[in-house]
């Protein structure tokens, strides 16, 4: 099995930063993407940056420029950098991983981490 835990959240004023860490762990024996998504009360899941295996990247058109994505292969980690942040930034923020277990890519979610901007 393999488990996903965020961390980094919190309340910060618009115009500041935070950086979220993810961390996958388990039974891993292959990563393909590894992504930050964001859920706003009323709102549906979107996705906001992605990292895949070979090092491509893709934003949200809403945080280009301002968050960052980076990626640790060997440690199966993953950091969101937000700077600039804006009060229509808060949301749960999720981690998300599709990993191999040994039964195939499957993905895997962490349990959300709250972010809150405050203008």
């Amino acid at each position: 099995q393999v488990q996903v835990v965020e961390s980094g959240g919190g309340l910060v004023q618009a115009g500041g930063s935070l950086t979220l860490s993810c961390a996958a762990s388990g039974r891993i024996f292959s990563v393909s993407a590894m992504d930050w998504y964001r859920q706003a009360p009323g709102k549906q899941r979107e996705l906001v940056a992605s990292n895949i295996s070979g090092g491509s990247t893709k934003y949200a058109d809403s945080v280009k420029g301002r968050f960052t994505i980076s990626r640790d292969n060997v440690k199966n980690t993953v950091l969101l950098q937000m700077k600039s942040l804006k009060p229509e930034d808060t949301a749960v923020y999720y981690c998300h991983t599709r990993a191999d277990s040994g039964r195939g890519f499957r993905d895997y979610w962490g349990q959300g981490t709250q972010v809150t901007v405050s203008s």
